[in-house]
């Protein structure tokens, strides 16, 4: 299942927390993920530099486990929304039963 983790900040926490001992073993610890396919796709927003993460877990619960071991959630710095996604049947709008057709493409 595709799984969507969005950070969302701490408050309280400041920038000089955030050490470049501690974001390398984050990145380490997300190539991890990578390599071993449970993080599918890494952004962040551009905005305000949040990390957006596409997951493949079997649950919302198994991804947070996964996100509770990064570095910078077990230190308390980030914490993370977390979403299970599914397919998207919006195309199914497009087809409509009809009285004079089985089927109207709108």
């Amino acid at each position: 299942m595709k799984i969507l983790a969005i950070e969302k900040d701490i408050p309280g926490v400041k920038d000089e927390q955030f050490t470049k001992k501690l974001l390398k073993k984050e990145a380490i610890k997300a190539w991890e993920y990578y390599e071993s396919g449970v993080f599918r796709e890494m952004y962040f927003i551009k905005e305000d530099k949040k990390a957006v993460i596409i997951l493949e877990c079997a649950t919302a619960g198994s991804a947070k486990t996964y996100l509770r071991k990064l570095p910078l959630v077990k230190s308390n710095l980030i914490d993370f929304d977390v979403y299970e996604l599914s397919n998207y049947n919006g195309f199914k709008r497009l087809f409509v039963k009809s009285l004079f057709s089985s089927f109207i493409c709108l």
